[in-house]
């Protein structure tokens, strides 16, 4: 097994199909599921140990591993016939499942990694070389070296409620990943995006100067009709890589991570835009070690600064991964956020020194985090999980006298998956408590040179501080191609004004804070935002979906000229890229 790899696209449905049959069978499973994106090669090879075990699957289970193989058939071992194969002869076999489903698997037992592969081809390639295989429009598999090229659209529209503009999304892109033997690996992505966002995104958009998800971006109006209207921005990730050893990885790219078993993350989520990275992964025995580096914005792609580089601040952070059986991990987390004016403080280049170590012997004003996370899978149809974040706090203040010290910053996640509920087949639930108090992940600037954030995003939860959030989530997978997808999300937060800072926004300077004493979670204007949300989402062919979706978002305020009601039905199509849900 290789430390690095290509990965899988951030909440792509192997995401989900992995979670379920870890915690379903119990396999030993190379994934330390925190640590997001997952490697291609890891899913393989842990599918195919599932496939393989003596765990009892449905014929939806089955379809699942299908899933996998297809997606990540560059790790199955199968070479091109010809020349280029020359270390043996590959044998052909076929497979019907239960389901009358027709699968062709081709097999090199002298060059697999595993007992066996398992490469899915298509029927009738399109033009003889396009989509050869289910996932990719254009493939190569040689003995040294792997490319796969697919395309990235997404359009939707729906109609929000009090709006007579329609809201839209109009996504184009194109992806590329591939590998040389082994050991060097890469991958490339860019979207072109216009879209028109319905008005509570728009209401965050104006208070940021940023998009979810987005760096910098400027006003849309469609030549067609002036009523389509709204934003334009061009999105890329893409990373480099080497293994330095079986066991050792470094990766260069620019992109996002996230850190975390639930929904939400607070300590590293995937909520805002690219950010510059160099990664460093070690994964031995039970253990994985990341460590990340990376350079941030200091403020949003539309603060107004004239013609000027947007100021830095760079941001490293490591966490420690360890399993103590295959069914319960515990991992550890630190993290420092800091801006200098010239450079970037090498002294936190040290992969395994305490960030706080380093801050207090170079007498810095960084921004150093602690945390930790776990996840305990039992009785093959749970896993409980959670998060710690601690900002700052002190122990007398903290549990003794416990007066609301201000500085007492900190966030607590709580969450259990349950799948297959009440026996039925893929029906899955999930239950999530978040909670962050007051000013964490703030600091003491002006402009944003230390705060937990990147282009005026939050880097873990979407809300930022000063908040309670119960999440409640049921998938069902109903057929071979539809799945159901619900949630509901009741948000409790006290938001902040313009004279007085109670810890919601935390871009915002915590010097600016209402009081020392006395604070609480929620303090503030006081809000509650429900949301409810219904997807459908029917697979056409591999990762190519029609999407059906209804939303509805309450926003009750102690400011009635604060109170907001969204509502909107719509629908579209989706080409190998996710949903981007914006649940705040």
């Amino acid at each position: 097994m290789n430390a690095q790899g290509v990965g899988t696209p951030l909440n792509m449905d192997s995401y989900h199909i992995v979670d379920r049959l870890d915690i379903k069978t119990g396999v030993n499973n190379p994934i330390h599921t925190s640590l997001k994106y997952y490697l291609r090669g890891d899913v393989t090879h842990f599918a195919i140990a599932v496939d393989t075990s003596l765990e009892k699957l449905t014929i939806k289970d089955r379809r699942d591993l299908y899933y996998l193989f297809r997606d990540n058939n560059e790790w199955l071992g199968q070479k091109d016939k010809g020349e280029d194969n020359v270390k043996g002869e590959t044998q052909e076999k076929v497979y019907v499942d239960s389901t009358k489903t027709f699968y062709t698997y081709q097999s090199n037992q002298t060059t697999a990694s595993e007992e066996s592969d398992y490469y899915i081809e298509s029927k009738r390639p399109i033009l003889k070389h396009f989509y050869k295989t289910p996932a990719n429009l254009f493939e190569l598999n040689k003995d040294y070296f792997h490319l796969k090229i697919n395309p990235i659209l997404h359009g939707k529209i729906y109609k929000e409620n009090d709006n007579e503009d329609p809201n839209f999304i109009n996504l184009r892109g194109i992806t590329v990943r591939g590998g040389i033997d082994d050991k060097v690996y890469f991958f490339s992505e860019i979207q072109e995006t216009q879209a028109g966002f319905a008005r509570y995104v728009n209401d965050r958009i104006s208070r940021d100067q940023a998009i979810p998800g987005a760096g910098t971006f400027k006003d849309y109006e469609s030549s067609i009709s002036e009523r389509i209207k709204g934003f334009d921005y061009l999105n890329a990730q893409g990373y480099f890589g080497v293994n330095i050893s079986k066991h050792v990885g470094l990766q260069l790219g620019h992109g996002r991570n996230f850190i975390g078993n639930g929904y939400r993350s607070l300590l590293l989520s995937d909520f805002g835009a690219n950010y510059f990275y160099l990664k460093l992964n070690t994964n031995v025995w039970r253990f994985h070690y990341q460590n990340i580096f990376a350079e941030l914005s200091a403020i949003g792609g539309r603060n107004d600064i004239g013609d000027n580089l947007l100021p830095k601040k760079y941001f490293a952070t490591h966490y420690l991964s360890y399993k103590f059986s295959n069914n319960f991990t515990v991992g550890l987390f630190e993290s420092v956020i800091f801006n200098r004016q010239d450079h970037f403080e090498f002294q936190y280049l040290n992969p395994i020194i305490l960030y706080r170590s380093v801050e207090q012997a170079i007498g810095s004003p960084d921004n150093a985090m602690l945390g930790m996370d776990f996840k305990w899978n039992f009785l093959k149809r749970f896993s409980l999980y959670g998060q710690i974040i601690i900002d700052e706090f002190l122990f007398r203040e903290l549990v003794i006298d416990r007066n609301g010290w201000w500085a007492n910053k900190n966030g607590v996640q709580v969450g259990l998956k349950y799948i297959d509920v009440l026996g039925i087949d893929h029906l899955d639930a999930q239950f999530e408590f978040n909670t962050v108090r007051p000013y964490t992940y703030t600091h003491r600037d002006t402009l944003s040179t230390a705060s937990y954030t990147h282009y005026n995003q939050p880097l873990a939860h979407p809300l930022g501080a000063n908040f309670k959030e119960f999440i409640f989530k049921l998938r069902y997978q109903a057929s071979k191609k539809l799945v159901i997808d619900t949630r509901f999300i009741n948000m409790n937060y006290g938001t902040d004004t313009d004279a007085i800072f109670w810890g919601n926004n935390i871009n915002r300077d915590y010097t600016q804070r209402f009081s020392d004493y006395g604070n609480k979670t929620g303090q503030g204007v006081g809000t509650n935002t429900q949301i409810f949300g219904l997807d459908l989402s029917y697979q056409v062919f591999h990762n190519m979906y029609i999407d059906l979706e209804y939303f509805y978002r309450n926003q009750n305020s102690e400011l009635d000229e604060l109170d907001l009601k969204t509502s909107y039905f719509g629908g579209g199509v989706r080409v190998n890229i996710a949903k981007q849900k914006l649940d705040f």
